[in-house]
């Protein structure tokens, strides 16, 4: 346990799993008290537990982060139970393949508001108490995909990505006057039990092939790269996006 982020309070979406879990205990060993928040109770629980028997603080709240109402209950339970939030992370996310012809309305709402709608109603719910506590950084995971075109996911997870790097540098720049900083990271193909459920394994095989580092990216690489855009080192950047691919997709 290090003491970068003691006396802060984080909540981390989509953490039950993957990268958000990842994320969760990385903050919770640099010192933060972790929401742990995901869809399915059971993962949320099981993570928060691990933390807490590593000497850290955690809760752990079921939440479906699409519903404005069940996130702002989540906001209020994390400021009761642990203290003002000072620091966001919007992991959570889905992903679907369906080619563009075939995805129904239903199927583009779904992912669209996974990944970008819950982006928004999460940030929206806690730069309140960020207000109150004095210190606010919210760190949104977007894609590779959202700067080009998604080498796993449909049309509506291309676009839903992209919509969260017009999201992040809207709520930077509104937000900047309340030191609140909004970054995003761009990952490339990042080996999480999601990726891994997308394809057989010798798709999976040629896809990592072409990847110029000749493997997937590791959910802690990720998490330490977060971390970093959360914390006071980077205080003076805001509406940035990192990518982290192994050298899948470079854009100067």
């Amino acid at each position: 346990m290090t003491e970068r982020f003691a006396g802060r309070v984080a909540v981390v979406t989509g953490a039950g799993r993957g990268i958000g879990r990842s994320v969760a205990e990385r903050l919770a060993a640099d010192g933060a008290a972790v929401a742990v928040v995901d869809r399915d109770a059971a993962p949320a629980e099981e993570v928060a537990a691990a933390i807490t028997a590593a000497g850290g603080r955690a809760i752990a709240i079921a939440c479906d982060v699409t519903d404005p109402a069940a996130v702002r209950a989540m906001a209020e339970r994390t400021i009761a139970q642990l203290g003002e939030i000072a620091i966001l992370v919007n992991n959570a996310g889905i992903l679907r393949s369906t080619k563009a012809a075939e995805i129904d309305p239903a199927e583009w709402h779904l992912v669209v508001d996974a990944n970008l709608t819950s982006a928004f109603l999460c940030a929206q719910a806690v730069q309140p108490s960020m207000i109150r506590g004095g210190y606010g950084a919210i760190c949104n995971l977007a894609s590779m995909a959202g700067r080009a075109t998604s080498t796993l996911g449909g049309v509506h997870y291309t676009t839903a990505k992209a919509g969260v790097l017009g999201l992040t540098r809207h709520l930077a720049r509104e937000w900047a006057p309340h030191r609140i900083t909004v970054n995003a990271i761009s990952p490339g193909i990042v080996d999480t039990p999601m990726v891994r459920a997308s394809r057989d394994a010798e798709g999976l095989e040629a896809v990592r092939r072409s990847i110029p580092f000749q493997r997937f990216a590791d959910p802690a690489e990720l998490a330490a790269l977060i971390a970093f855009l959360v914390s006071d080192e980077a205080r003076y950047i805001t509406g940035a996006n990192v990518d982290i691919h192994g050298g899948e997709l470079i854009i100067a």
